[in-house]
């Protein structure tokens, strides 16, 4: 069972939970809005080296304005939850096993899903295993197919980014990584970005995340074709489907965006797929402009009405 709540050291108006993982490890969730809302609650899930506080802007603003339970998770590895010993274990199918373990401890039978890349691939994985738990799902920049090119950068910086003496340094060596994909960011939303990726641990700023993540990327054969993930798009066809890409991403290209929300309208069980394209961003899109915090709560108004 979940501990007691209390206030999140880091994320204004939200709660730390923590419960244990199938094996045991402490996983912390992240969370904002009313419990004992009668509207379907958001579940959010991060990138690969993420954590819950990407989602407090848009959690936020999807609590206040539609009263709804907004729930983020940590990994195992990231943000609040505890690091593995084994770093073989930071893997897709055992972040599944902690994600379905989690939804039973925190009561949650069904809800929407809002996964940013490495969290879209939990959400499709969900539909395979526990169908019923997703009754629609916004994937940020991910989908059935994923570019080498993006990946590759990726695996490029985890692990290796330069630690910086102060956030404001953090702030410069981001630029130098995401510069080109977020080229229009404020001072202020870089300044923000640099704190949910170092966190200061007695003086000295320190990833959010355990870096041996880097060790699960290091055997990729980047020169092959990637496996395409049609089959587990395709298992999202009975929930309503929201597509974000960033206009600037190298992961997720324009082409597959366009193919996945087409492909969804198929068949005689398919349900509603929209687009949205996130503007002068890259991979993955932050989510605290206005269109798209307007488009996602449009949609989830459609999904799930008042």
């Amino acid at each position: 069972m979940p501990d007691a709540q209390k206030p999140h050291p880091e994320m204004t108006g939200w709660r730390s939970r923590f419960l244990s993982a199938p094996d045991g490890l402490k996983l912390h969730f992240a969370e904002t809005g009313d419990r004992l809302s009668p509207r379907l609650p958001v579940l959010c899930l991060p990138g690969l080296t993420r954590n819950a506080m990407d989602f407090e802007a848009i959690g936020n603003r999807i609590a206040a304005a539609q009263g709804r339970r907004v729930l983020a998770m940590d990994y195992r590895g990231r943000g609040l939850s505890d690091y593995d010993p084994d770093w073989k274990r930071y893997d897709l199918m055992v972040e599944l096993d902690d994600l379905m373990a989690a939804l039973t401890a925190l009561g949650i039978e069904r809800a929407i899903f809002l996964g940013t890349s490495r969290g879209g691939l939990l959400t499709m994985l969900t539909a395979i295993v526990r169908p019923q738990a997703i009754h629609a799902a916004i994937l940020n920049d991910i989908g059935a197919v994923i570019e080498a090119q993006g990946l590759a950068r990726i695996r490029g910086y985890v692990g290796k980014i330069p630690q910086p003496r102060s956030y404001e340094q953090g702030v410069m060596t981001l630029k130098q990584i995401f510069g080109a994909q977020f080229p229009e960011e404020s001072e202020a939303s870089w300044l923000a970005f640099s704190k949910r990726t170092w966190r200061d641990d007695k003086g000295t700023l320190v990833p959010r995340y355990d870096i041996n993540l880097m060790r699960t990327l290091v055997d990729l054969d980047l020169e092959k074709p990637l496996p395409e993930l049609w089959p587990q798009c395709d298992a999202l066809k009975p929930a309503p489907l929201m597509v974000i890409r960033g206009e600037n991403s190298d992961l997720f290209a324009q082409s597959t965006a366009e193919a996945m929300v087409a492909r969804h309208s198929e068949g005689d069980f398919s349900q509603p797929a929209r687009l949205h394209i996130a503007a002068k961003q890259g991979h993955a899109p932050l989510l605290e402009d206005e269109a798209a915090s307007h488009a996602i709560l449009d949609f989830l108004d459609m999904a799930d009405p008042a």
